[in-house]
């Protein structure tokens, strides 16, 4: 496999940065600011030891994930926001799949609802998603349908 070169960091940024924002108000809610600017904070840091550009989206992903996560330890409590209702760029809201789930994630665990929502909502593979969790990927489709699961019965 061929090695992907490494985009400047610009470029990295401006392409998606609007995406991990929209993805972290669905997980942290009104922090979801800091969240974003610690998470490009952290990717700018590490920016340098990148190997190749392969799964830079996951990668990103990931670490807002890990952001995410921290952000909701430290409060002591899983508070998961609506999307406020200025909508940055990410995927179409349009889609019937991703505006149930802005309102039904909510009470899902953590690692649930990124499963969910970047399945779902972004159409992440389960190798994506399991960069993204820092999980592997079994674990991750396993997150995706627990949540799911929970969600039929919520529902039901």
């Amino acid at each position: 496999m061929a090695r992907v070169a490494i985009p400047p960091f610009e470029r990295f940024y401006r392409d998606h940065a609007q995406e991990v924002l929209a993805y972290l108000r669905r997980l942290v809610g009104a922090r979801a600011e800091d969240a974003w600017q610690e998470t490009f904070l952290r990717a700018l840091r590490s920016y340098d030891r990148l190997e190749h550009g392969q799964h830079l989206r996951a990668w990103v992903f990931r670490v807002a994930t890990n952001v995410a996560m921290d952000e909701l330890r430290a409060s002591g409590r899983v508070e998961l926001g609506a999307l406020d209702e200025l909508e940055l760029g990410g995927p179409d809201p349009s889609r019937d799949a991703y505006l149930e789930l802005e309102h039904l994630t909510d009470s899902l665990p953590p690692t649930e609802r990124a499963a969910v929502v970047l399945r779902y909502g972004y159409d992440l593979a389960y190798a994506d998603i399991a960069t993204a969790l820092g999980s592997s990927e079994d674990a991750a489709r396993a997150a995706a349908s627990s949540g799911v699961r929970r969600l039929r019965k919520e529902l039901t």
